[in-house]
């Protein structure tokens, strides 16, 4: 009988294919659903057996010698090579193995050919980032490394290493989203490594405020503009310590151009999607002084966008010239985030605005003739094509001026749009060595020394190094190439008929922001000013203003730290926002007018520690009440909002005018006929809260923390995660945005100890057990060991889940 049901079901299910094939009843997007349903080539291929093959082994011409790989208990690669370039190979294959539909997507989104497999809904996205010139950067990127005959190897190497894994493929073997969305994979190229690189740019270093602060200043007028926007908090506790001096002579920026009013202008364009503005990051280091082993301890969270398959890859590469472990990108040879057993490093985002947007004065009607320096100038046109699924092709046609491309045009206004100068366009300067060439001399660096040269080839996006080292020395350097501009220049929209408004150059590097072992014992970074006011050169950006000061208030007072300590601090869901927040409105509330119920919500938050605990419910009444208060404050700005891009006051200045100003007018709130005050504010907002408020909710329910899959594939995402945190505690996690890593080392002579984790797995397949397996410990805070043999012979059987051999 069992026989007869499956062969019944087995018919039916031919049947049911072949229909699905031949009439695509659907008429979607989606392919024929019948070759994702077959049972010999379909998902039902992508269901990852438990049973692993002890060795595998592979044929790679390409080697100069053969090359070992033992994957460890966490499908973490240890990989044994005869050279960089070899192990740049492997890496190459095993990031194909492991995440190749990730690879792909993510350098289709980046360069705009989201469409050819997407259709014509992702169409307008594939337009904008042509019109931002995201291939043109790429184009300029590679062209340098590639002069790199260093480079230029791993380039080639890792790209060779990508489709070794490719060609062996047959359809039965593509990841599940190729099947799901009817497409093949396709070779990689060293370009399609440049293009992830600015994939990692346009989120790190694309986000920009001219438009928002243009118009803020016109609807507002200067008195209210320079009462809301201060540009330095004066509680900030910035990057390089305040006694550090700065005694150079700084380069001076181009003087203003005599004729400039563009500060009264509105700007109509609708705002292009911008990354998320908490894209940053922790890290710090702290010395020997201050550990219980008296070895450095170094820490780094990077906060991204949170996704399965994850960013990141974990990897342990060995080569005569280099043995590091750490995370890379699977896209990029080598290692981002990492340590050997000499140094360990790790990067925030520095942040500082490198994107401004410049008015285009057309001198004729067709709008390829523009004004610049009194010359008429001629744009250059670079033509695209977008092939789009199931639709015939489309043609973009972006105009290049002396800035960058005209991305905002405006068809309605005959003489003016926005061209963009941004940092990520530039062809890097000739030099040994570039981005690449950074991360691969810090994998085989022993000392601050060598440290300091990987720094020198690094251009953009700007990272905050952090560095700690086995003998004792901690340092970080604010690192990249960084314009030189005169005070509020980038600010505000620029006139780009008028050369002055240039930066003049870059800051040199002897002159950025950086120390070496400072007085306190410790160096850390959370995206907030690099420096304090008396910095020489201007710079501007929306910066952190609680998780730095969070942070270096608990280590200036932390002693006999041990890993531990780190562990717990780096979990901490601890708010001095909403401590500071609070502070501000208790004097400022009439309880005498609250009622029995609203006295109790009052209790509650007074009660309160200020963390952002998963299971509390005072953090939701915090949150309502302080959204509350923002909007009633700030509705003038909001009404504007409703019509042209707005900058929103920073939540420090509110809490600095509840203390300072509590009488202004700019709490006087415009729906009512009445004059309030702060006071007034405050308790409006609390008892709207207290209504708004359910007593049951916890914080996690608000926070919804979430780990989605790259396409919005639900059953591929983890979701709903119990998360303590938000997005201004240390540990920064706010529903898909958080960090995509965590890593705590201790610098150990006898030998280097770390643990660290992220919120994914090695895997890019969903039907493997180590796709998702990290999830949990990360949503917890709890960390896992990192295995990091002194060489190859240390490694034991039971330690190896698989060895992959490559021969030649």
């Amino acid at each position: 009988m069992r026989v007869v049901k499956f062969l019944l079901v087995f018919g039916i299910l031919i049947g049911l294919i072949f229909i699905l094939n031949t009439h695509a009843p659907f008429q979607s997007s989606l392919p024929a659903l019948g070759k994702v349903l077959n049972p010999f080539t379909g998902f039902w291929q992508n269901a990852e057996s438990d049973a692993i093959p002890a060795k595998l082994a592979i044929q790679a011409a390409e080697l100069s010698e053969p090359a070992e790989v033992f994957f460890d208990q966490r499908l973490v690669p240890h990989i044994y090579a005869a050279s960089n370039v070899d192990a740049a190979f492997v890496q190459g294959y095993i990031h194909g193995m492991h995440r190749l539909w990730q690879m792909d997507i993510a350098t289709r989104a980046v360069s705009g050919r989201l469409s050819e497999v997407l259709g014509e809904r992702t169409l307008q996205r594939d337009i904008t980032q042509r019109k931002k010139g995201m291939t043109f950067a790429a184009e300029n990127a590679l062209r340098a490394w590639m002069s790199s005959p260093e480079e230029a190897d791993l380039l080639n190497a890792y790209a060779a290493g990508v489709n070794a894994y490719v060609d062996q493929l047959q359809a039965k073997d593509y990841p599940i989203e190729f099947k799901l969305l009817g497409y093949k994979p396709e070779k990689w190229t060293p370009m399609k490594s440049a293009l992830f690189l600015k994939y990692m740019a346009e989120s790190l270093c694309s986000r920009h405020q001219d438009l928002q602060t243009t118009n803020a200043y016109a609807a507002l007028g200067s008195e209210t503009f320079e009462l809301l926007y201060p540009e330095y908090n004066a509680r900030q506790s910035p990057i390089i310590p305040e006694e550090i001096a700065f005694d150079f002579e700084a380069l001076e920026p181009f003087p203003a151009p005599r004729d400039s009013n563009l500060l009264s202008m509105h700007t109509p364009y609708e705002l292009f999607d911008l990354p998320p503005a908490g894209n940053g990051s922790n890290n710090w280091a702290v010395g020997p002084q201050k550990t219980a082993n008296g070895h450095a301890i170094l820490c780094s969270d990077p906060h991204l966008g949170l996704t399965l398959p994850s960013i990141w890859y974990e990897s342990h590469i060995s080569t005569p010239e280099v043995d590091a472990y750490g995370i890379s990108l699977p896209a990029e040879p080598g290692i981002l985030i990492g340590f050997n057993q000499y140094i360990a490093w790790a990067e925030t985002n520095v942040g500082h605005d490198v994107l401004d947007w410049y008015t285009i004065s057309w001198a004729n009607a067709e709008k390829t003739a523009y004004y610049y320096e009194g010359e008429t100038l001629r744009v250059n046109i670079r033509e695209d094509t977008i092939r789009i699924k199931g639709a015939e092709p489309h043609i973009e046609k972006t105009k290049y001026t002396v800035w960058g491309p005209v991305v905002y045009e405006d068809s309605t206004s005959q003489y003016q749009d926005l061209a963009m100068r941004w940092i990520a366009h530039d062809q890097p300067v000739e030099k040994p060595f570039y981005e690449l060439g950074t991360f691969w001399k810090l994998m085989g660096a022993k000392n601050h020394t060598d440290y300091q040269n990987a720094l020198k080839g690094y251009e953009s996006p700007a990272q905050n190094f952090a560095f700690a080292s086995r003998n004792g020395d901690v340092a970080i350097t604010v690192n990249g190439n960084l314009p030189v501009k005169r005070d509020q220049q980038g600010r505000f929209i620029q006139d780009g008929s008028e050369s002055e408004n240039a930066w003049n150059g870059f800051i040199p590097r002897d002159q950025i922001p950086q120390v070496l072992n400072p007085a306190r014992g410790f160096i850390s970074s959370a995206n907030q000013h690099s420096t304090d006011e008396d910095y020489p050169y201007y710079y501007n950006a929306g910066f952190d203003d609680y998780r730095g000061r969070t942070v270096n208030g608990y280590l200036d007072t932390m002693e006999n730290i041990t890993v531990e300590d780190m562990m717990r601090m780096q979990t901490s869901a601890y708010s001095l926002y909403a401590r500071e927040a609070l502070a501000a409105c208790w004097p400022l509330l009439d309880e005498t007018r609250l009622s029995e119920e609203e006295r109790a919500a009052l209790q509650l938050l007074k009660d309160w520690d200020h963390y952002f605990t998963a299971e509390a419910n005072a953090p939701v009444l915090f949150e309502i009440w302080q959204d509350s208060v923002y909007r009633k404050t700030f509705d003038e700005v909001f009404s504007v909002a409703e019509t042209q891009a707005m900058l929103y006051p920073e939540d420090w200045r509110l809490i600095e005018l509840l203390e300072t100003a509590p009488e202004n007018a700019i709490f006087d709130h415009q729906e009512t006929q009445s004059i309030e005050t702060a006071a007034d504010i405050v308790l409006m907002a609390f008892q709207e809260a207290v209504k708004n408020w359910s007593a049951e909710e916890t914080w996690a329910e608000r926070n919804r923390a979430s780990v989605n899959h790259m396409a919005g594939i639900a059953p591929f995402s983890q979701q709903n995660l119990d998360m303590n945190g938000n997005g201004v505690t240390i540990n920064a996690t706010r529903r898909d945005h958080g960090p995509s890593w965590r890593m705590i080392v201790e610098m150990d002579p006898d030998g280097v100890q770390a643990n660290g984790l992220y919120p994914g797995g090695q895997s890019g397949n969903p039907g493997s057990r180590y796709y998702d397996n990290m999830v949990d410990d990360w949503a917890n805070g709890r960390y896992q060991e990192i295995f990091f043999p002194k060489n190859k012979q240390a490694i034991q059987e039971d330690q190896v889940l698989f060895t992959l051999t490559f021969t030649n």
